[in-house]
């Protein structure tokens, strides 16, 4: 198993999974409850943020890997649907969006994995389409997590509550709008092998 610095960073967005769920179970003494919102939301972005800065580093040293390039998704994965079901718990998302994103990831990676194997994995590698989804996704969570008003300027005061919800929803329909895309464009190869006329 290779290590360098960019899976270094892989491997603390997945040690920062269990931080991110960890600060809701402490008691009251300990952490207020905006605290704990805030505490959250800090350790989610800065996972965000390794995210970015691991593939920026692993293509910019050399130091890409076949090992990094399965650990990446997986840990974000991983980091959205622990997130995920933290909001659902604390009732701030429904369920039902939370399943159709996390059955999405599901069923893409099962479907990447399929292509990979009959050796078509391009044609389901990410697109823009993709990114914004997640782009969305990964401002809308901080937002739940903070879950009230933020002054971002003097007199400037945002609702993560509103903004977070309207991306969290807009992250919902790209996901199924990509998830079509990227099944029209395996479709091809599905009727092929599956013996679909």
């Amino acid at each position: 198993m290779p290590f360098n610095f960019p899976i270094f960073l892989t491997w603390l967005r997945i040690v920062l999974i269990p931080l991110v769920v960890g600060v809701f179970y402490l008691p009251d003494m300990m952490m207020s409850p905006a605290h704990r919102n805030l505490a959250a939301a800090t350790i989610f972005i800065l996972a965000a943020l390794t995210d970015w800065f691991d593939g920026y580093l692993a293509r910019k040293w050399n130091q890409t890997s076949a090992f990094g390039a399965f650990l990446d998704p997986v840990a974000d994965k991983l980091m959205v649907t622990a997130a995920l079901l933290v909001l659902v718990q604390l009732t701030r998302l429904d369920s039902a969006i939370a399943l159709v994103i996390v059955g999405r990831e599901i069923a893409i990676s099962a479907l990447r994995e399929w292509m990979a194997q009959i050796g078509a994995s391009k044609s389901v590698a990410v697109n823009s389409l993709g990114k914004f989804k997640t782009a969305c996704q990964m401002v809308a969570i901080p937002m739940l997590l903070l879950y009230g008003p933020v002054p971002i300027a003097p007199g400037v005061v945002i609702d993560t509550r509103v903004w977070g919800m309207w991306l969290i929803l807009l992250a919902a329909f790209l996901t199924i709008w990509s998830m079509l895309y990227y099944m029209k464009l395996a479709w091809p190869q599905i009727r092929e092998r599956g013996g679909i006329v």
